[in-house]
């Protein structure tokens, strides 16, 4: 899988990385071992990056259960999710003490509170509990105080969603990103879903076959990641077989613009 320069941030990324939201937030052993299983496949195929966060339940605690004996090998992306700063202070300590003491990626969820909790992962970046700040939000609407946050020089990252059917990245904050240097992970790739319900014919993807194409869901990833400006996607799966799938996605060549305007019209 090709690795990314991560903008300014000093960090190499996996073009294809895993979210969790969801599909780790279990309980009980037999459903925990079925996440190591797909963080297993997840290894072996190569996304390396993981991104969670505190508002998905079990999530984060699941997911360092399952990379304990690989932590070194593994880039963590998590996130502070409160109104409150000591609450946040507390979310930090924990995913220290799941995560062996560092964390790769902190994001500020949503811009919630991010005053308070860009002064909280500063300090931690100071001593070397953090590598990387990061903001995320999913609303247009925040792309505005978004931005404004972008242009405090005080982040190394961004989380947007995008995809054919969300584009409003592409106005303002992916040429930002550019400006500024900032790491870009990319959520929601697939549209929460929405853009898999109704996939197109086997037959319609044999165009994108040159570049590696066999699914609907690769060819989604594909044209995010042709997108240099975007670093890492992370979509979330249940499936061994899917992240497998989705890591084969994060390998040149990439599509052009006819490819991509293809895929968009596929999406409709």
């Amino acid at each position: 899988m090709e690795m990314r320069r991560f903008g300014s941030t000093g960090l190499t990324v996996p073009t294809v990385g895993m979210g969790t939201w969801q599909t780790f937030d279990v309980h009980g052993p037999e459903r925990t071992a079925h996440v190591r299983a797909v963080v297993d496949a997840a290894f072996d195929a190569g996304p390396t990056f993981f991104d969670s966060s505190p508002m998905y339940g079990e999530a984060e605690r699941v997911l360092a259960d399952a990379v304990v004996d690989r932590r070194p090998l593994a880039l963590i992306a998590t996130k502070i999710w409160t109104g409150s700063a000591n609450e946040g202070r507390r979310q930090l300590r924990q995913a220290l003490e799941w995560f062996g003491g560092v964390v790769d990626v902190y994001q500020i969820h949503n811009l919630v509170n991010w005053r308070a909790h860009l002064d909280t992962l500063e300090h931690a970046r100071e001593r070397a509990e953090v590598r990387v700040i990061g903001a995320t939000h999913y609303q247009p609407a925040a792309f505005d105080e978004l931005r404004h946050v972008m242009k405090t020089g005080r982040i190394g990252a961004v989380q947007i969603p995008y995809n054919p059917h969300e584009r409003d990245a592409e106005r303002d904050l992916l040429p930002l990103a550019q400006d500024l240097d900032l790491g870009v992970i990319v959520m929601r790739p697939y549209g929460e879903r929405r853009l898999l319900r109704r996939p197109p014919r086997p037959e319609a993807l044999a165009p994108l076959a040159p570049f590696g194409v066999t699914t609907w869901p690769q060819a989604l990833l594909k044209w995010i990641l042709s997108d240099a400006r975007c670093h890492v996607a992370i979509p979330a799966t249940s499936n061994a077989a899917h992240a497998r799938e989705n890591a084969a996605a994060g390998q040149p060549p990439w599509f052009g613009q006819d490819e991509r305007r293809y895929v968009e019209r596929l999406a409709g």
